[in-house]
């Protein structure tokens, strides 16, 4: 639970950012689709379970959670911090009355394109009120982290990477790419990530990966295939972070190897640039250039911001001119593909930016690990006997 100097931070900020908007009232959407349930999380405390929760947010005033009634007996409701509660049949309805009876005339919304249920938005709509979409506005306002909140994701990031090596201590051909990836899933529950988890895998035979994410499946893995487990998680905390590194028995490729020749230079000239007042698309130009010199393109943006909510603003991309604030958060994640788009290399490590640079999070080479390598001693792994039912 963050201290009350914490929550007061939070809405500080972002009634701050209401007042700029003439808001009246803010709308805070979540459900519970692995990554959209953060900001509810962010804003009351209240860990999502199943189905969805809107937290009404009043310029001036006391917050409320207004759960749907099929939702009442789902989650703790005695653990989040805002204890005004409501359970109606329709929360939409139940939101266009209080606005009324409050006299709201605009009012915000957070996660109105991807988050708020269709049936709560016709209730709203019905209504003499202005909806005004707050994605941006609500994020800027939590994208600087406060010290109680980096040490949420220090911890994260302490789970993710024993994860990774646990992973790697259990990778060889011959398991399936679901198999291998079980180890570091069981790890993660362990230490508290729950379902907020979204481990996904590029992968590929011949030494190459195909450029688009499955599920871990059931496919048998050769020695030749490239394995790269997408891993991203959150701690007990609710942070999310994400954290990549290709694995290959066999070799990679010469396109393969091609393109993570190009990779210390791109993931380099992007740490420098990760520092306060650089934009974030000069950090993306940056990962850009590095790999059209090696004659690849970026399959999609090179990373975005990332907190208690798994993807938000500002985005690491050409259009994103958003100076970076020392303490921001972000994910960088590169894929760099070959010019028919099929074949794939990539990566992902999460940045503190910094005064001057970027600060790595996770202090793991960028290299091709074959399986059975050691991480440093910092980093303790259970004991073999431990993961016995994993390998039966």
């Amino acid at each position: 639970m963050p201290s009350q100097i914490e929550i007061d931070r939070r809405y500080r900020n972002l009634r701050a950012r209401m007042a700029a908007e003439n808001l009246d009232a803010l709308l805070v959407c979540g459900n519970q689709y692995a990554g959209f349930e953060g900001a509810v999380f962010y804003t009351s405390g209240f860990e999502i379970v199943h189905r969805y929760v809107i937290l009404v947010l009043p310029l001036e005033g006391e917050p409320t959670l207004v759960f749907p009634r099929e939702a009442r007996w789902i989650g703790d409701k005695a653990k989040p911090w805002v204890k005004d509660q409501v359970w109606p049949d329709v929360p939409g309805a139940w939101i266009r009355e209080r606005a009324a009876d409050r006299k709201w005339k605009r009012m915000g919304v957070y996660g109105m394109n991807f988050i708020l249920a269709v049936r709560d938005y016709r209730e709203l709509a019905q209504a003499p009120l202005e909806l005004v979409p707050f994605d941006f506005q609500f994020d800027m306002a939590r994208a600087v982290k406060s010290e109680e909140e980096l040490i949420e994701v220090r911890d994260a990031m302490n789970i993710i990477v024993e994860g990774f090596w646990t992973l790697v201590a259990h990778y060889q051909p011959g398991k399936t790419e679901a198999e291998i990836m079980a180890p570091a899933v069981e790890r993660f529950f362990a230490r508290g990530a729950g379902p907020r988890m979204m481990n996904i895998v590029l992968s590929g035979s011949h030494g190459e990966a195909e450029a688009h994410f499955k599920i871990p499946g059931l496919r048998k893995v050769e020695a030749d295939d490239l394995m790269l487990y997408s891993l991203e998680i959150t701690g007990a905390g609710g942070y999310w972070v994400e954290f990549s590194r290709a694995l290959i028995h066999g070799k990679p490729s010469p396109t393969t190897q091609k393109m993570a020749d190009a990779y210390p230079e791109s993931m380099e000239a992007a740490r420098k640039l990760l520092r306060a007042g650089e934009l974030a698309s000069n950090v993306h130009r940056a990962v850009a250039d590095a790999f059209s010199k090696h004659g690849f393109a970026l399959g999609h943006l090179s990373g975005h911001s990332i907190g208690t909510t798994m993807i938000e603003h500002p985005a690491i991309g050409a259009k994103s001119e958003i100076p970076l604030e020392e303490n921001m958060i972000f994910s960088l994640h590169p894929q760099v593909v070959d010019q028919e788009g099929k074949v794939c290399l990539y990566t992902q490590d999460t940045f503190r930016i910094g005064k001057t640079e970027g600060e790595n999070l996770a202090d793991v080479p960028w290299k091709f690990y074959h399986g059975g390598e050691r991480p440093p001693s910092a980093v303790a792994l259970r004991p073999e006997k431990e993961f016995s039912s994993l390998e039966e």
